[in-house]
C-alpha cells in the first residue's frame, strides 16, 4: 500500500508546488512507483511537469471528486515511466461549492485514492494555498502532511493553525493522521535571519524537520517554465541536490536503508513520525 502523503500550507508561496513536483521525481528516479495528486485549482503541479491543460479538459481531479471519473481513468503519464500525475485546473474552484451539501464530501479523495493505492509506493497531494474542503479532502485521505516552511520572518505565521486544522482532522475524520516532518525552504545562506529561522524550527520541532533544507535557486524557478522537474532540467544544481537528498531521507525513513531500484516495497510502513500538536509538543 502507498504512503499517501499531503503537500500543506495554508501560506502561498513556501513551495508546495516546488516541492510536490520535485520530490515526487526523485522518488520516481529512485525506482519508487509514485502517483502526483494536483489538488490545487492553479494547476501548477501539473504544468510543471509537462502537461498541457487542453489535453485534460474532461478528464481531471475535478471529474474524480464529483464522482465522474476514477483516477485510474484521469491518471497522466510524465517523462519517467514511475511517476503518474492526477491533473488540475480551474474546474476545481468549483468542486468545493458543488461539494457542500454532498455526503460523505470529506472522503472523496480518500475513496478515489483507496482504489489506485496498491499500485502505487506513494501517493503525493499537492494542496491549495487555504484550508478549505479541497485540503481538508487531503488531509482526510493521507497517512502524513509535510508542511513546507520558508526561511523568513513569518515563517511561522499559520503554522500553528494548520496544526490545529490537522489535530481537529485526526480527531474526527483521519485518526491514523501524523505529520510527516516540515521542510525548510527558500534558504539563503548569506541571510543572518534564515539562520536565525532554522535554528528556531529546530529547536521547536527537533526531529520533526527534515535535515535537507531547499536553497533558494534560479534553477528550481526557471524549471517549471519547461515543464520539467529540476532533476530532469537542472540534475546538477543545487536545488536538484537537495530534493534528491530529501527523497533519500524520506524514502529511509519510510521504509528503511534498502531503498534502491528495483527492490520491492515492504507491506508495512515503520518508524512513522508521531502527531505533533503544536510547536512546542
Amino acid at each position: 500500500m502507498a504512503r499517501i502523503i499531503c503537500i500543506a500550507n495554508q501560506k502561498g508561496g513556501v513551495g508546495k508546488t516546488t516541492t510536490s513536483v520535485n520530490l515526487s521525481s526523485c522518488l520516481a528516479a529512485r525506482g519508487r512507483r509514485v502517483l502526483l495528486v494536483d489538488l490545487d485549482p492553479q494547476g501548477n503541479a501539473s504544468s510543471g511537469l509537462g502537461l498541457k491543460k487542453y489535453e485534460y479538459q474532461e478528464e481531471n481531479i475535478y471529474h474524480v471528486l464529483i464522482g465522474e471519473k476514477t483516477l485510474d481513468e484521469i491518471k497522466r503519464p510524465t517523462s519517467n515511466p514511475n511517476l503518474f500525475v492526477a491533473p488540475a485546473t480551474p474546474d476545481l474552484v468549483g468542486a468545493e461549492i458543488e461539494l457542500v451539501d454532498a455526503q460523505r464530501r470529506e472522503y472523496r479523495l480518500r475513496e478515489a485514492i483507496a482504489s489506485v493505492s496498491p499500485d502505487y509506493d506513494y501517493v503525493l497531494i499537492d494542496c491549495p494555498p487555504s484550508l478549505g474542503l479541497l485540503t481538508l479532502n487531503a488531509l482526510a485521505a493521507a497517512n502524513t502532511f509535510l508542511v513546507p516552511l520558508q526561511c523568513e520572518y513569518y515563517a511561522l505565521e499559520g503554522l500553528s493553525q494548520l496544526l490545529t486544522t490537522a489535530g481537529l482532522v485526526k480527531k474526527n475524520i483521519n485518526p491514523e493522521l501524523r505529520i510527516e516532518g516540515i521542510l525548510l525552504t527558500m534558504f539563503a545562506a548569506s541571510n543572518n535571519l534564515s539562520h536565525q529561522v532554522v535554528s528556531e524550527i529546530q529547536t521547536h520541532f527537533g526531529d520533526k524537520v527534515f535535515k535537507a533544507i531547499i536553497p533558494r535557486n534560479v534553477r528550481l524557478s526557471e524549471a517549471p517554465s519547461h515543464g520539467q522537474s529540476i532533476i530532469d532540467y537542472e540534475p546538477r544544481s543545487v536545488g536538484a541536490l537537495k530534493y534528491q537528498e530529501l527523497a533519500e531521507e524520506l524514502d529511509s525513513r519510510i521504509y528503511g536503508v534498502q531503498s534502491q531500484i528495483d527492490q520491492p516495497a515492504p507491506t508495512q510502513v515503520e518508524n512513522k513520525p508521531e502527531f505533533v500538536d503544536g510547536p512546542n509538543a
